[in-house]
């Protein structure tokens, strides 16, 4: 009977023993993950929404992924996991994939390799990271959930259902990850290593159901690395001189009116397309909101018109807009 009761009781402290050691890998990669996880305030958008959502660096020089959103209608502060804070620019941005990639001068950071081929699939579990409901501050680590991927479907299929520019595949995610703050979290597998980006809150306009979704890092690794090697930016060009404005393009060549310019950042909203204009032609619309021109990104009213500034009036000119959730490119050519 002792015999017994010691072979039980060696067993219990193996079980425990190994449940310990489970536990503390766990923690060792949600840490690793939390340490590279950012968090991100800037514009709290026309409605008041919230001026704050996460990001991960992608690189040690201070290259950062996030969801691209209104909150990067300024040029957003970020916070590190130990603490420290930094001004950032907005080095690029890919509108249909929702993605910006965001820089910070600093070096030897912590990082997630993106350049690795993964493949996430349907049971895998998975852990989400981000600052949702602004619940981190200053040196506070983000929050991590633990669940699985429940599916791996085309977003495509649900078009005109789920109001997204992003058209094509997303890991359906088994937690509550899409929360305020949430968007531009990363989602990481068990070994802590990149396998998507939290997207925004997504809800079904038919049936308003919340979709807890990831877009996969194999959809965004082109163009995180395109921008980083500075074959993608969407940064001004400081270097193109601003022509008289008899020579330049504005408002009016073009053809638009724009929303009433009443906040410090006002979105490029089109309020009004004047007829027989190159804007007309160009079949823009009012409610369009313009996104890039000539490729280069516009933050707001005042880096639109400067922007036109340093355009010659008879060349075309490039934008890209979004209209409800499709983004589109358009070319107006000067009458």
């Amino acid at each position: 009977m002792m015999r017994l009761v010691v072979i039980a009781l060696t067993l219990c402290a193996t079980l425990i023993g190994q449940r310990s050691v489970a536990q503390d890998e766990h923690s060792a990669v949600s840490r690793n993950v939390q340490q590279r996880i950012v968090k991100i305030y800037g514009a709290g958008g026309v409605r008041g929404l919230e001026a704050y959502q996460s990001g991960f660096l992608v690189s040690p020089e201070g290259h950062i992924a996030t969801v691209w959103s209104y909150v990067l209608d300024v040029e957003p502060i970020v916070v590190l996991d130990d603490g420290r804070r930094f001004e950032s620019k907005i080095v690029g941005i890919e509108p249909a994939l929702e993605l910006a990639v965001l820089k910070i001068e600093a070096s030897e950071l912590p990082f997630f390799e993106v350049g690795k081929e993964l493949n996430a699939q349907w049971g895998d579990p998975v852990l989400a990271a981000s600052n949702l409901f602004n619940i981190a501050a200053g040196n506070e680590a983000a929050s991590v959930m633990q669940g699985v991927i429940s599916g791996v479907t085309n977003l495509d299929a649900r078009r005109g259902v789920f109001k997204t520019p992003y058209r094509g595949k997303v890991l359906v995610l088994d937690l509550i990850a899409n929360n305020p703050g949430a968007a531009g979290g990363a989602v990481a597998d068990s070994s802590g290593q990149l396998v998507g980006m939290l997207g925004k809150e997504l809800r079904d306009a038919t049936t308003g159901v919340w979709l807890n979704y990831a877009i996969p890092i194999d959809a965004l690794r082109r163009a995180i690395g395109d921008i980083i090697a500075g074959r993608a930016t969407t940064a001004p060009p400081e270097e193109t001189p601003i022509l008289p404005r008899d020579k330049s393009h504005n408002l009016t060549t073009l053809g638009l009116v724009l929303v009433p310019n009443v906040l410090e950042s006002t979105p490029v909203y089109v309020d009004t397309v004047l007829k027989e204009s190159a804007a007309e032609k160009a079949h823009l619309q009012p409610d369009d909101l313009i996104l890039l021109v000539n490729g280069v990104r516009v933050g707001d009213q005042k880096s639109f018109t400067e922007l036109l500034r340093r355009i010659d009036r008879r060349d075309a000119v490039s934008l890209t807009i979004q209209r409800e959730s499709d983004v589109v490119p358009v070319r107006l050519v000067p009458q």
